[in-house]
């Protein structure tokens, strides 16, 4: 599978881990349609990348918004006649809480919904609007690859921390539909693969606090740094391009592995 003069739909695309993979495969000549709740961020990168890129506003955890930004982009590929070769749901939420608080009262079921509607469902509604979409292109020789599908799972999945239940329930589900998609996909000449990053620089991680952030520093192996965007966006390049790569979660962590408290 080669990037040059393919499409490839990044949701979350307009920050953190999308954006960094977002620049690294237009620069390797693919196209890049970017979906994203922030608008003024969006059309940000799009004025910052030019050529090749275009922006569909998109709230994930709603199945009408999500249909409306696919049609949008699908007709944007028509012009630019560059067939879709992956889709990079990197959307995603934490909503930190235990199931049950200190007053015994259980947490509010939206709070729940919130973290799995953007995680999983729209992961899911996202894949399955684009995949006709990617079916009928004409596959890639010698292989016959059509395309490959690069979910993010989470070092949750794994090792999930207290207060993580719907976080670590919706990036398990990732981890554990990976291998069923490509399987699903196979007759297609599509693959699916998931990255399970742990602690990166992003949007999500931002908003820990100074405390929270120097406990999860105490448990790196190597590199002693959190994950870097590049890296992620390397992650993804590597998977486009290597067609042996499938069916998989892949952990993206320096051996991090996280102890049940902090």
């Amino acid at each position: 599978m080669h990037i040059k003069d393919r499409t490839f739909v990044i949701s979350g695309g307009a920050s953190g881990l999308g954006l960094a993979t977002v620049r690294d495969l237009h620069s390797h000549g693919g196209y890049v349609a970017i979906l994203d709740l922030n608008v003024d961020n969006g059309n940000a990168v799009v004025k910052e990348l030019g050529d090749r890129t275009a922006f569909f506003e998109v709230d994930i955890s709603s199945p009408p918004s999500t249909a409306t930004a696919v049609a949008s982009l699908v007709k944007w590929i028509e012009k630019t006649g560059k067939p879709i070769a992956g889709v990079i749901p990197a959307a995603g939420v934490g909503f930190p809480g235990k199931l049950i608080d200190r007053h015994n009262e259980p947490i509010p079921l939206e709070n729940l919904e919130l973290v799995i509607n953007i995680n999983l469902r729209g992961v899911l509604d996202l894949i399955r609007l684009c995949l006709p979409h990617m079916t009928t292109t004409a596959p890639t020789q010698p292989d016959g690859e059509r395309g490959v599908i690069i979910m993010v799972s989470s070092s949750a999945a794994y090792d999930g921390q207290p207060g993580q239940a719907a976080y670590a329930a919706s990036k398990g589900a990732v981890r554990s539909m990976t291998l069923v998609l490509a399987r699903d996909l196979a007759q297609y000449g599509i693959r699916a693969v998931s990255i399970a990053p742990s602690y990166f620089e992003s949007g999500m991680t931002a908003a820990m606090s100074g405390k929270v952030r120097k406990s999860l520093e105490g448990v790196f192996e190597f590199p002693k740094r959190p994950g870097h965007g590049s890296d992620f966006a390397k992650m993804v390049r590597h998977i486009v391009e290597n067609p042996m790569l499938n069916g998989e979660c892949i952990r993206l962590d320096g051996a991090t592995r996280m102890p049940s408290r902090l």
